[in-house]
């Protein structure tokens, strides 16, 4: 009989809130570093002397190396052990770190910056399962799901705060180097605090076909969207990718069907809870991540400040999403989840509207203040999307079902940053036709620069608003499909059960 780690943690309960404690060290690493690095790009190309095309690929065969291994980390944590993982992850991280502090060119920091991303993206899917595991009562479960998961959101705050000071002050390497200390610790708590936990049922066999064939359907598509718009949705390199993305991940489906134990258990959708979660999570994502990437760049572009002033403005952001969390975790069995999930979608989508109100005379509060409310309605209803997906699923299979959660939030991520980079570029070039066709010149030759740059701006302040109008309007698509979130016996029991 596998061990169960719920039997020496409830003889202690404090032992649970270091274990969340120490799962938060790592994703706020992990997450850290995403943030931390793009501050230092500009940096790195300098010494590298490469240009922002080729210094792109830094951040493209992260995303890339992320996205793939995410699942087969999954898996791999609940057959094999999912401490054994972690702190493999953990390591990984660690030597990566200093690989990339010590890189001597482009090639060196791509390579480096693939074996973190490998292991970085072990932590979601064991982080999860191991608090799964730990908290096996739904309501302290829900409660240590939404803290943890506010700290994705506090990662990317401080990454602009601690970035800049160590860039200017050291060099570009101290963001990586830095993460070696904080790595230490948190592998040494790892050690002290997590206790080991295994799906009841050891694998035969690990599924390499699956994972070779996911992983090429994941490269492609990743890689469309990231590079997409530079090439052109319509490129022969933009078909190559569809076409294999399509072409894998049919082949992926068939070689799943037959595995012996497949990477991704496709019975999962066939789970109707599951199902609209996962959507909703791809379509609340997908909305809030899209946009949000554009909020620093019209701060930057138009308003005139520089990352470390932007990063102040997204701190109370942090709180918000702290508060929140915690705030709908403790609902869970109290109210119905599908009701504060739907509430919480509708308080983000509202946030997003209220940034369809920026123009070149905003001021922070009218940044913040849109930023708290998103993100308290994502805090508020994360922990009750995370902590369903737990409860739908075998305890045995957790690991691979929360992979497939963060899976589907960052494609959902990537598709968002696509998707509204390129209806910005739309809405501009729009808006500057409709703008210069209503507005006259009555200035002398040399006014006609200036003439021209105000009609450029208005249309580009037009277009940013556009964006956010179309994500408010995506994200309530997605509080209106939390309705078909149905569980029952919420309020009586641990496992929820699908109807």
């Amino acid at each position: 009989m596998p061990y169960d780690p719920s039997d020496t943690i409830e003889s202690g309960n404090g032992l649970k809130w270091w274990i969340l404690a120490t799962v938060i060290v790592g994703t706020f690493l992990g997450r850290l570093d995403q943030t931390i690095v793009n501050l230092a790009l500009p940096k790195i190309m300098d010494d590298f002397r490469v240009t922002v095309t080729a210094a792109g690929w830094i951040a493209t065969a992260y995303i890339l190396a992320n996205a793939v291994f995410v699942p087969i980390w999954g898996k791999l944590g609940d057959t094999l052990g999912r401490k054994k993982i972690y702190l493999l992850g953990f390591s990984i991280f660690i030597l990566g770190s200093a690989l990339a502090g010590l890189a001597w060119n482009l090639t060196s920091m791509i390579v480096f910056r693939v074996i973190q991303a490998i292991a970085g993206s072990a932590d979601y899917p064991t982080a999860m399962a191991i608090l799964a595991v730990t908290f096996r009562d739904a309501r302290q479960r829900a409660q240590a799901l939404g803290i943890w998961s506010s700290s994705f959101a506090v990662a990317a705050v401080f990454g602009p705060l601690l970035g800049g000071p160590l860039i200017d002050h050291f060099s570009w390497r101290a963001v990586f180097l830095i993460n070696i200390p904080v790595g230490l610790a948190g592998a040494l708590m790892a050690l002290a605090f997590i206790h080991e936990s295994v799906s009841e049922t050891k694998a035969a066999s690990f599924d390499w076909w699956g994972s070779v064939t996911l992983g090429a359907a994941l490269s492609t598509l990743v890689l469309v969207l990231d590079q997409g718009m530079s090439w052109g949705w319509g490129s022969a390199a933009s078909w190559l990718c569809y076409a294999g993305t399509a072409a894998f991940a049919a082949l992926f489906v068939r070689i799943e069907q037959r595995a012996r134990e497949p990477i991704v258990d496709l019975k999962f959708f066939s789970n109707a809870v599951f199902n609209s979660v996962l959507f909703n999570n791809f379509i609340v994502f997908m909305g809030l991540m899209g946009s949000l990437f554009l909020v620093p760049v019209f701060a930057e572009t138009f308003l005139g400040y520089n990352a470390t002033q932007t990063g102040y403005v997204f701190m109370p952001m942090a709180g918000a999403l702290m508060l929140a969390s915690p705030l709908g975790g403790a609902l869970t069995g109290r109210v119905s989840a599908r009701l504060v999930i739907m509430a919480s979608t509708a308080v983000a989508a509202v946030g997003l509207f209220l940034f369809s109100f920026l123009d070149i005379r905003s001021g922070p509060w009218d940044i913040i203040w849109p930023l708290c409310v998103m993100a308290f309605g994502l805090g508020f209803g994360m922990a009750q999307r995370t902590n369903i997906i737990a409860s739908v699923v075998d305890h045995r299979e957790i690991g691979v079902a929360s992979s497939v959660l963060a899976l589907a939030r960052n494609i959902a991520g990537a598709f968002g940053v696509a998707i509204f980079g390129t209806l910005l570029d739309h809405f501009i070039s729009a808006n500057a036709l409709v703008v210069g066709a209503h507005s006259a010149f009555r200035g002398v030759a040399a006014q006609m620069p200036a003439f021209v740059g105000l009609v450029i701006l208005k249309a580009e302040v037009m277009g940013y608003d556009q964006v956010f109008l179309v994500s408010a309007a995506i994200v309530l698509v997605g509080a209106v499909l939390a309705w078909w979130i149905r569980v029952k016996d919420e309020k009586t029991d641990v496992r929820v059960h699908v109807e």
